[in-house]
């Protein structure tokens, strides 16, 4: 089934009303990430007044990604005890407010501080709006349409960012190279996604079976709500051996991410050319998202009808690891973009059947908590990842030693996966496991 015919059968099916709303939700606010983020990468990464080395790539991640981990436990804690529709609602609203001010440091010329306080107050809330959106996929849809659902809604997602990635990318070339501009529209998209998630009710996205709790009091058992999910998670081996899976696959694509920065500004163009940066890196994103749309068409179709999960996982990150080692050493531009292709297949389709084993796999009263334990792995790692660069990689970008490396922990994700890292049943409703709240 193609990713078009799956994505009519949830628009138009019975009762697909709900989660045409939900949808609505994350294609325009992931739309809207995608345009911040083309602000962000020609603020931080290819100014032409930075001098962007992998130390200082590896930086400008942890200043952006690690203090979510500090903003996770406090958005699972909420989110399984404050109406989900409601975080959507207000979530996005205040990120519209919070991109104004970022528009008005930059319009100003503001930097330090002062700047990445800013930005970080918007990507911090966009953490209860990701898992806000996950844990409240199960209740618009059924339970085996899961696997369908997560391909559809995360792939699209990326799309979205993507798409409003480059929408991004040309405000600036028509603004003659404004950001503030970008961040205006950036804005305007929040608003939008804030207005859609109001079409939902209120009490549609659960939790279920929670009594309301007042905001001091629930931030009060931060600590124990944590705890409790990390029990959850411990106590069901297949949920931990999942979150090791997208833990080790965070490695290399942190590395690999590092890498093609550094190709795109100093090896692929003149470093001082900024927009001749940005639209390389934009090619390469664009190949990468083919890799999510061909994801989308063949994991639903595969699994889990004809192939189990650790089958495909498996598979797929052996055909990164070929692509990687064979066509990276020659550091060319197209060669680059086509190992960006195969690279975006593994890692969304890696993504889509770990969202469904979790979702199969966790109680709905701690699905807020262990998605964002997901969350927080995947920026530590990926922060990890970016550090390790900075130590390994050279200016430019260029080294077959880390290739190799990457290649090597994909072989051994793979391995893992196909031991029992993911499910080896192509019955995933076998999952479903009882409560130990």
């Amino acid at each position: 089934m193609s990713v078009a015919a799956d994505l009519r059968r949830l628009l138009r099916g019975p009762g697909s009303r709900d989660f045409r709303r939900l949808y609505a939700v994350r294609l325009v606010s992931q739309g809207s990430d995608g345009v911040f983020q083309a602000g962000l990468a020609a603020i931080f990464f290819f100014s032409p007044e930075r001098a962007t080395d992998a130390a200082g790539i590896a930086a400008a991640f942890a200043v952006l990604l690690l203090p979510f981990s500090v903003v996770g436990p406090f958005a699972g804690v909420l989110l399984d005890r404050w109406s989900r529709r409601q975080v959507l609602v207000a979530a996005n609203a205040a990120r519209a407010v919070m991109v104004l001010g970022v528009a008005s440091l930059v319009g100003s010329g503001v930097e330090g501080g002062a700047l990445y306080g800013s930005v970080l107050s918007v990507l911090s809330v966009n953490r209860f709006l990701l898992a806000g959106l996950s844990a409240a996929l199960p209740h618009v849809v059924d339970a085996d349409e899961l696997v369908i659902a997560n391909s559809v809604s995360t792939t699209s997602g990326t799309m979205a960012a993507l798409v409003g990635a480059g929408l991004g990318y040309g405000v600036r070339t028509l603004a003659a190279g404004s950001d503030v501009a970008v961040l205006l529209v950036a804005s305007g998209g929040y608003t939008l996604a804030s207005l859609a998630a109001r079409r939902l009710r209120r009490d549609q996205l659960g939790p279920d079976d929670v009594p309301a709790m007042a905001a001091s009091e629930a931030l009060g058992h931060v600590a124990r709500g944590l705890a409790d999910g990390a029990r959850h998670v411990t106590g069901h081996p297949l949920a931990w051996r999942a979150l090791t899976v997208v833990a080790v696959q965070r490695v290399w694509y942190g590395l690999s991410t590092v890498m093609t920065i550094l190709l795109a500004r100093n090896v692929f163009n003149d470093p001082a050319d900024t927009s001749a940066g940005l639209a390389s890196l934009a090619v390469i994103f664009a190949a990468s998202g083919a890799g999510f749309l061909a994801a989308a068409v063949l994991t639903p179709a595969l699994v889990p009808h004809r192939v189990a999960p650790a089958t495909y996982v498996g598979a797929l990150l052996l055909a990164a690891t070929l692509a990687q080692v064979v066509l990276g050493p020659p550091f060319l531009e197209p060669l680059v973009v086509l190992t960006a292709a195969v690279v975006g297949l593994t890692a969304q389709g890696l993504k889509i059947c770990v969202d469904s084993v979790l979702q199969h796999a966790v109680d709905d009263s701690f699905r807020g908590r262990v998605f964002s334990i997901y969350d927080m792995t995947f920026n530590v790692v990926f922060v990890g990842a970016a550090a390790v660069g900075a130590l390994v990689l050279p200016p430019s970008g260029r080294s077959l030693p880390v290739l190799l490396l990457i290649g090597a922990a994909n072989v051994a994700t793979a391995a893992f996966v196909l031991r029992g890292g993911l499910p080896r049943e192509r019955d995933l409703g076998a999952l479903e496991v009882p409560s130990t709240a």
